[in-house]
């Protein structure tokens, strides 16, 4: 999945990356293909280089040294309203077949779960330029209509 990620970077693109798998796939496209890609994090973290120590936050600081700029969730919002993001990776709970993402509410086994929600998502989910769902591969996590639409793709489909 890494490798898949990194493969849809372009050089240039500016990309709002996240955490784990994403920021895994943004350094190995540096790496490899995309030297001129820029990291754009959720708390307003923009970066032209992975960090060179490890972060297990995006606001770790590791993530902020050598940044290029320290803002604001609303800066990196701003980005994406005004279409200057290229790419965003977004994770959750669910996807259906229509690209709808789950992040806010599932049940199992008769059993609730309240889950994080969407932090910045939906935004990426509908005003990035191109958008990549990014999770772990288990079967309950691919259904054919997710439980709550968090992130919406296509909705039921259609043309």
């Amino acid at each position: 999945m890494v490798a898949a990620a990194a493969r849809e970077i372009r050089d240039g693109d500016r990309v709002f990356v996240g955490m784990r798998l994403p920021l895994l796939g943004f350094a190995v496209a540096k790496e490899t293909h995309a030297p001129s890609a820029v990291g754009i994090f959720e708390n307003g973290v923009i970066r032209d280089w992975p960090a060179l120590e490890s972060i297990f936050t995006m606001s770790d600081p590791p993530n902020v040294a050598r940044a290029l700029s320290c803002g604001s969730l609303n800066d990196v919002m701003c980005l994406l309203q005004t279409g200057r993001v290229d790419l965003g990776f977004i994770g959750g709970a669910e996807v259906d077949r229509f690209g709808n993402l789950n992040t806010h509410w599932v049940r199992e086994n008769g059993k609730g779960t309240r889950l994080p929600g969407s932090g910045g998502a939906a935004d990426i989910a509908t005003m990035a330029q191109r958008c990549i769902i990014i999770m772990n591969h288990e079967k309950r996590r691919f259904t054919s209509k997710v439980q709550f639409i968090t992130s919406r793709g296509f909705g039921d489909g259609g043309d």
